[in-house]
């Protein structure tokens, strides 16, 4: 192995950029493994069993992968080193069961202990218990009941004028489907059909779990929990609407399903996706079984189809993804080569631009329900994904294509143009900008005995805000013309920015909404308000970057636990990664530039985690989850993101050194500077 002390910060880069341009695909882009937790590939499982298309897949396969996950307390995590999550250990035990592994297996012994020490089945999330009910494991009248009708409700925007001002007193939409986060309508919708018809499939093996109820199966209560407070009469209501289906007495019930089948197939891809996530595939293909839809259906067919592309099975082991990413990885990826110093013009980036500009989606999805205004013009996350464009994955891929050349750069330009005008219509009331939708914000539909991942919907936050504003400021520093962003208002910016600066805490950290945690959104706000509001926020800017200082560890690198969601007292606590190191630093360095206030000896030491975490092969390696799906219930361990952000990190360290050589440093780092630059020289 290379002796790390004589690693040059040139051998660094030279060899993350090899290792990096090695992983593109000969289309042009880039993509990872997208890792979460075992339930993904367990309910993949069980929707073929159900489906009855079991033998042919190589199921048997994940009985490996399954195992291999299993931690030596029994149980199964939701991400590395949890200690164990309920949920995930009895889908897990299901999956195993599924897969004719019987109960006195050791490993099966040793998950029902688990199991069993945390209160069992019962005390499983809601969408648990509905897998387990739909082969008998569990009783449909602990599972919550939605009246069909909600899909006849319309999205209405109802104003109260103001007689005294400009701005309406309220303004809001009525009830709908289209309050719901794009995730949770696309996978609610075909629940809607799943939940009518309460089904017990017969499967093969047919099993039954009741060994895992802590009370004993006979005396389980299936019954939805109460909180002792207001939101306890949403049971209350839940109660009348399992009387009125029991009765055949819901209102509306035949329409609405009939509006929720039309909904499912209209918003299948032609590649058979349903809004690029499992969730929402597998519920809509449990829907399809349930109308007694065939498995030779064309529909049916494209589904699995999609399903096999989230699969990755090797010589021995089947997985599954819960969504895929290559848009995402291929404009991160690009981002950092370019940082660290390729050429814009390298064939590499150039294939890649071409790829990015293939996938703009020109169709109107439902973010267009409640934004009436914006044209189509946005960039998915996954492949193929028409109804369901995001904020961040569009503003990463023009910050991308800005920095890049094209063999067609009329065409870039105004691909550029349509994403920040769709950008700029998507921005919500109180200043900032969501994921995938406007004004999804009615909080109290985290309440309802079905939400209980907290995760219905999809308001504005920190991180996506800041990365709009990064993108205008990165456009304003091209040569390209600033009619390409001109949607992006004055007003519109300082909308934004006071909502940054509203959101900012009182320790001076950002709230990440989509990377753990706080150290994810800390960065990416002061990545923007570097840009943007340098001079106008010092002191915000200031407070940002010195929470950021504090939560340096020894070894000068940064990490964050995913309990920090659960444990304000974890905030920036963790150990250190390098993907959360990166980030950190280019946070740091964004600073630096705007405020020519380096934070140099914090800087340096995080710099030197890297280089000395590298592999021979220019490559990190990093077991720990940093991508968020659904704070405190759903992570992600993006395996690109520990390769091209600390790239970035690097990249952007080198041309401040070139930048800060003759600053008034102390003196061990101003020659430090000076041999890294003589040796890349």
């Amino acid at each position: 192995m290379q002796d790390k002390t004589t690693k040059t910060l040139l051998d660094c880069l030279s060899s993350s950029q090899a290792y990096l341009l090695s992983l593109q695909k000969p289309e042009g882009y880039w993509w990872a493994e997208l890792e979460s937790n075992v339930t993904m590939t367990a309910e993949a499982i069980l929707l073929h069993k159900i489906w009855g298309n079991d033998k042919t897949r190589s199921l048997s396969k994940a009985e490996l992968y399954l195992r291999s996950q299993q931690r030596e307390h029994g149980g199964w995590e939701l991400y590395f080193g949890d200690g164990g999550d309920l949920s995930t250990s009895v889908e897990a035990y299901m999956a195993l069961r599924l897969l004719n592994v019987p109960p006195e297996d050791p490993a099966l012994l040793q998950a029902k202990q688990f199991i069993l020490s945390r209160g069992g089945i019962t005390k499983t999330r809601i969408f648990t218990k509905l897998h387990l009910a739909l082969i008998g494991c569990y009783d449909w009248r602990g599972i919550p009941s939605i009246p069909p009708a909600i899909m006849l409700l319309p999205s209405v925007k109802l104003e109260l004028p103001n007689l005294f001002g400009s701005e309406p007193l309220f303004s809001g939409y009525t009830l709908s489907i289209y309050e719901m986060s794009s995730w949770a309508r696309s996978s609610t919708v075909p629940l809607l059909i799943v939940f009518d018809r309460r089904p017990v499939f017969r499967v093969d093996p047919q099993i039954n779990l009741d060994e895992l109820y802590s009370e004993g199966v006979n005396q389980a209560k299936y019954e939805l929990p109460r909180n002792g407070d207001w939101s306890d009469i949403f049971v209350t209501l839940d109660g009348i609407f399992k009387v009125a289906q029991d009765w055949k007495l819901m209102p509306w019930r035949e329409e609405g399903l009939k509006a929720a089948e039309k909904w499912i197939l209209e918003r299948q891809e032609a590649s058979g996706d349903w809004g690029g996530i499992i969730p929402a595939m597998l519920n809509s293909m449990l829907a399809l079984k349930c109308l007694d839809y065939d498995v030779a259906d064309p529909v049916v067919e494209r589904g699995f189809q999609a399903l096999d592309r989230f699969a990755i099975e090797t010589e021995t082991t089947y997985r599954m993804q819960a969504c895929v990413s290559p848009v995402w990885d291929t404009a991160l990826a690009v981002r950092s080569l370019i940082d660290a110093g390729i050429s814009p013009n390298h064939p590499a980036l150039v294939k890649a631009g071409e790829w990015l500009l293939s996938k703009q989606i020109l169709d109107y999805g439902d973010w267009a329900v409640k934004n009436t205004e914006g044209k189509p013009g946005g960039w998915a996350f996954e492949f193929e994904n028409r109804f369901y464009p995001d904020v961040d994955d569009t503003a990463v891929v023009i910050m991308a294509l800005a920095a890049i050349q094209t063999n067609n750069e009329p065409l870039k330009q105004q691909a550029i143009k349509r994403g920040v005008d769709w950008i700029s219509t998507m921005q919500c009331k109180p200043g900032g900008w969501a994921a995938f939708d406007v004004d999804n914000d009615q909080d109290w539909l985290n309440m309802i005995p079905y939400g209980d991942l907290k995760a219905m919907i999809d308001p504005n936050t920190a991180d996506v805000t800041a990365r709009v504003l990064e993108m205008l400021g990165k456009l304003e520093q091209t040569d390209l013309q600033p009619d390409l962003w001109a949607s992006l208002t004055s007003e519109r910016i300082e909308k934004a920015i006071a909502y940054l600066i509203r959101e900012q805490e009182a320790d001076g950290s950002w709230f990440g909404r989509w990377g753990v945690n706080y150290i994810y959104g800390t960065s990416g706000v002061l990545s923007a308000l570097a840009f943007v509001a340098g001079k106008n926020y010092k002191s915000s800017i200031q407070r940002g970057a010195q929470w950021l200082i504090q939560h340096q560890n020894s070894d000068g690198g940064w990490g964050e636990t995913c309990e920090s969601y659960k444990d304000k007292s974890l905030k920036g606590k963790g150990q250190s990664t390098a993907s959360q190191t990166a980030w950190a630093l280019i946070g740091l360095l964004a600073v630096g530039e705007a405020t020519e206030e380096y934070a140099w000896e914090s800087i340096d030491k995080g710099i030197e985690f890297l280089r000395n975490t590298q592999k021979t092969d220019g490559s990190w390696k990093e077991d720990y989850f940093t991508g968020t799906g659904f704070p405190g219930h759903f992570y992600i361990r993006y395996h690109l993101y520990y390769q091209h952000f600390p790239l970035t990190a690097l990249g952007r360290y080198q041309v401040a050194l070139k930048q800060r050589t003759e600053l008034n440093l102390p003196l061990n780092l101003k020659e430090y500077a000076r041999k890294e630059l003589e040796i890349e020289s």
